[in-house]
């Protein structure tokens, strides 16, 4: 039997009714084992890094308690976006009905072939950091000797113009 552990989880969505598919794939992940879930407010980006013509994302963070192995909480979230409809075999930089990234594993890295945690992209992604911050502000991100909103200052200061992807909070959240 494993400790449960303090996960974090990135959500994004833009295919149909993204914010219902977020919500809906984090209940999902609720019913399936992950424990005292808190999802942050959704937010509407504009697609970066994607093929023209993208729409925009929605996208929001939660944290959990899973109690199991890294590898058994990476198969729940890939069973719950198929379940949600995205293919097992999907190009990274076109649309999406879910999309489900383990960000942070307790204080751990994970580096394997399927999975590495902290997530390799963590802090160059404001679509990421602003939403973890709101449930995790002083969550530790191994490796980088700073917190999330440390993380995440620095993302902003480094962009100067605050232009990170056209952010914008979403007006019904109802996520909490």
């Amino acid at each position: 039997m494993h400790e449960k552990t303090r996960v974090a989880i990135g959500l994004g969505a833009n295919l149909a009714r993204p914010a219902d598919t977020i919500r809906n794939a984090w209940r999902s992940l609720g019913r399936n084992g992950l424990q005292d879930l808190r999802l942050s407010s959704l937010y509407e980006t504009h697609p970066l890094g994607c093929v023209p013509g993208t729409p925009s994302f929605v996208n929001a963070a939660g944290t959990a308690w899973w109690d199991g192995d890294a590898a058994g909480l990476l198969a729940l979230c890939q069973r719950v976006e198929r379940e949600f409809g995205r293919p097992s075999r999907h190009d990274s930089r076109e649309a999406r009905p879910i999309d489900l990234d383990i960000l942070l594993w307790g204080e751990e890295c994970i580096g394997g072939p399927d999975l590495i945690v902290p997530h390799p992209r963590l802090s160059e992604r404001l679509f990421v950091l602003v939403p973890l911050a709101e449930l995790a502000s002083d969550w530790r991100v191994p490796g980088t000797g700073t917190d999330v909103a440390g993380l995440r200052d620095a993302l902003l200061r480094e962009d100067g113009t605050g232009n990170w992807g056209g952010i914008l909070p979403e007006r019904e959240t109802g996520a909490h």
